[in-house]
């Protein structure tokens, strides 16, 4: 099989990029860019490189080195990774240390790869970076921070909280350790910052995935395609990479992917479908193995979400009141409005699909009372309100949304159930405004109202 495709990797100045021009070119465009100049105050960029521009190495085991980590070995293929084995940050440093020392693998062994090191959830007094302003709405981490993805872990992933809680990685490797061909978790977009050293990228663009024909089965691009041309490009020190997911918004069309990668698993064992008292059940259960979320896992998320968003806008629509200008052209407002927006038509396209049901049940009034949930809306404010450079505030409750919501119900089980709880905040939310309304412009015309 022969895939070629051309293309150049984009760099920019991240101090000269407007927020606004990187959500519109490179994260609605799914343009992966590289960026500069964003790293200078960062305290890893000061403690984990030496004077000599090489890894500091010794800083490691000296203040963090009784951690645990998942090393890979990056000679040995285990199924479509690579095999890994846990050891402490100290042993995998002297690992890497006695390697350079000599020159060629240690023993024969081979050279190994530090990744997915929780490392912002251990150490969170040690600030080894502050998030770039494009990077902040992050629904997941957000996310994560106060809830588990999966609401029926077993014992051994509950008691390992860290393993599961975040996705904020740390990865370290010598020269000659790499990452097979892999799409991130949940088809998520990510960025990835080059601390030290340097990094040789290849990218495959989401619509020449049908081209693979083997899902989950390419290992090595060339070993497993053919050695032809791809957008491949080295990043420097002090670089940051955005990495573009496969869909136009995180929320937006994250549906679209998880019901392609659901199609894929059924397909797969659909001969067993007569044998299987809980097919359906399977189905999930292999869809979160492959993507890391199943159909209750993704609603339950964009259904807490969608409340947060109306919890902001609540917020905000008394401390703006509706008859002020500053209502109708607040682009705090509309973020909040275009966030709701993709949420509805995610559940419509679910709704299309047939996907009906009690997926999780989100009961609205004790979620407005759940001291995580109102921890996520405070995040969820506070990053808005850096983004839109408002001042910041705390997320108060009202009891005219607790009001409101009493009366409209209290549980939110399935698609249907969500876009009806949208129309419904948003009716309340637009009351006595006029035409101009942000709320109904931007949802209405994105996604044409549904009469239910």
């Amino acid at each position: 099989m022969s895939l070629k495709i051309g293309g150049t990797i984009e760099k920019v100045n991240g101090k000269e990029l407007f927020y606004s021009e990187f959500a519109e070119k490179y994260l609605a465009g799914n343009q992966p860019v590289l960026l500069t100049g964003l790293m200078d105050d960062w305290t890893a960029s000061k403690h984990w490189v030496s004077s000599n521009g090489q890894p500091n190495l010794i800083f490691f085991p000296t203040h963090f080195g009784k951690s645990k980590v998942q090393v890979a070995d990056c000679d040995t293929r285990e199924f479509t990774d690579q095999k890994r084995i846990e050891m402490s940050v100290s042993e995998f440093v002297n690992h890497w240390l006695q390697g350079s020392k000599e020159n060629h693998d240690v023993n024969g062994k081979s050279v190994l790869y530090l990744k997915d090191w929780h490392f912002v959830k251990e150490y969170p007094e040690y600030q080894a970076y502050i998030t770039p302003l494009f990077f902040t709405d992050d629904w997941l981490n957000l996310y994560l921070d106060k809830y588990h993805m999966h609401d029926d872990l077993d014992a051994d992933r509950v008691s390992n909280d860290i393993s599961c809680s975040d996705y904020r990685f740390v990865y370290m490797g010598a020269k000659g350790s790499w990452t097979p061909l892999h799409a991130d978790v949940f088809r998520s977009y990510s960025w990835s910052a080059n601390v030290c050293g340097k990094k040789k990228w290849l990218f495959l663009p989401p619509q020449q995935f049908n081209l693979l024909n083997m899902k989950n089965t390419v290992y090595n691009i060339f070993d497993d395609i053919s050695e032809t041309e791809f957008p491949g490009f080295k990043k420097e020190q002090n670089e940051i990479i955005f990495v573009p997911s496969g869909w136009y918004h995180q929320v937006h069309n994250l549906w679209d992917l998880l019901l392609r990668d659901y199609k894929e698993a059924k397909e797969y064992i659909e001969d067993i479908k007569d044998i299987c008292d809980d097919f359906e059940g399977l189905c999930q259960r292999n869809l979160a193995a492959n993507t890391g979320i199943n159909f209750n896992d993704f609603f339950i998320f964009i259904s807490r979400f969608s409340l947060a968003n109306v919890v902001e806008l609540y917020y905000l629509r008394g401390e703006l009141n509706s008859e002020n200008s500053i209502w109708h052209c607040s682009p705090i407002i509309k973020h909040f409005a275009l966030n709701l927006s993709s949420i509805r038509k995610t559940a419509l396209k679910m709704k299309s699909e047939g996907v009906k049901g009690n997926l999780g049940i989100i009961n609205l009034l004790e979620t407005l009372s759940d001291p995580k949930f109102l921890k996520l809306c405070t995040g969820l404010g506070r990053i808005y309100s850096v983004i839109h450079e408002e001042e910041n505030w705390s997320c108060t409750m009202k009891k005219a949304l607790m009001a409101d919501f009493a009366k409209y119900g209290s549980q939110v089980c399935s698609p249907e159930d969500l876009i009806t709880f949208i129309d419904y905040a948003v009716s309340k939310l637009s009351s006595n405004c006029d035409e101009q309304n942000p709320l109904l412009s931007v949802l209405y015309e994105i996604q044409p109202h549904e009469q239910n």
